[in-house]
């Protein structure tokens, strides 16, 4: 399946996707032309500096950011035209979820791990013993113990903290999950354990949108990346191989800034020349 959306039934498909911000006369285009999709079971690296559009084609999935132009469909549904009501039921309902980058933004500081995982389950109708058993078995798949369970966010590492809110986003089994820059913030021996977790939930069909400015860290997770570069599409392709030929200059200068895939960053020349073509 590629970028462009040739899955016949993927969990997000998005279309000729155009985003402006502003008033009229005086708008910025943020997104130009975009399309995407990502399959069941499949994970997608969206990869670009800060700028690119990254975030605002996640938060325009989630409905947070209207489209100017084009289509998003989540789980089959055209979302594009979504009212206020229809939003609040399909977040209800779980199909899809958030991780931010800093999970405090997502972890209520006065509620208790316990009470957080459980929060998304008691509001669709779970009775609190299911609840219950759902948390202790979410806190289980990030790597987490039980003793946690009464403690506050603010009681936690940061590590910690974000596979409480990966758990927090998997235990309504969503099908499709985007994470915004999930690994950026923490060390290296969390950030191994927060990926291998990501790859553990390609077998159970779930879609992620990996978020990232690092390649190093999507290129061993992803099926697929696709690159954003000032709100356009630019290069798409399965992981190694766009990793090992990549085609468009930027892709290429954000492979010379990966330590993780090259062992060092070029040089500065390099990456100044790579730059100036990209200008040209």
């Amino acid at each position: 399946m590629s970028a462009g959306g040739t899955d016949p039934n993927p969990v997000l498909r998005i279309t000729g996707l155009d985003v402006h911000y502003g008033p009229r006369g005086r708008r910025r285009q943020a997104l130009h032309g975009v399309s995407l999709s990502v399959a069941p079971g499949e994970t997608l690296g969206l990869i670009g500096e800060t700028g690119s559009g990254k975030s605002t084609l996640a938060r325009t999935v989630l409905g947070l950011v209207p489209a100017t132009g084009g289509t998003v469909t989540v789980a089959g549904a055209d979302v594009t035209s979504y009212g206020r009501r229809q939003w609040r039921e399909l977040r209800r309902s779980g199909v899809v979820q958030y991780v931010f980058q800093d999970p405090l933004r997502s972890l209520d500081p006065d509620l208790t791990v316990a009470d957080s995982l459980s929060e998304p389950l008691l509001v669709r109708g779970v009775t609190r013993s299911e609840a219950a058993a759902g948390v202790r078995r979410f806190l289980d798949r990030v790597r987490l113990t039980e003793d946690l369970l009464g403690r506050l966010p603010g009681e936690l590492s940061g590590g910690q903290r974000q596979r409480v809110a990966v758990a927090r986003a998997l235990v309504t089994e969503p099908r499709l999950v985007l994470l915004d820059e999930p690994v950026s913030a923490l060390d290296s021996a969390n950030r191994v354990q927060i990926l291998e977790i990501l790859k553990e939930l390609r077998a159970e069909g779930t879609a992620l949108v990996l978020i990232s400015h690092d390649l190093g860290s999507v290129a061993g997770v992803a099926d697929r990346i696709a690159v954003l570069y000032r709100g356009e599409l630019v290069e798409t392709g399965a992981a190694r191989t766009l990793v090992d030929a990549p085609r468009h200059p930027y892709t290429r200068l954000l492979l010379r800034s990966a330590p993780t895939l090259h062992g060092t960053p070029a040089d500065r020349a390099e990456r100044d020349a790579l730059r100036a073509l990209l200008h040209t």
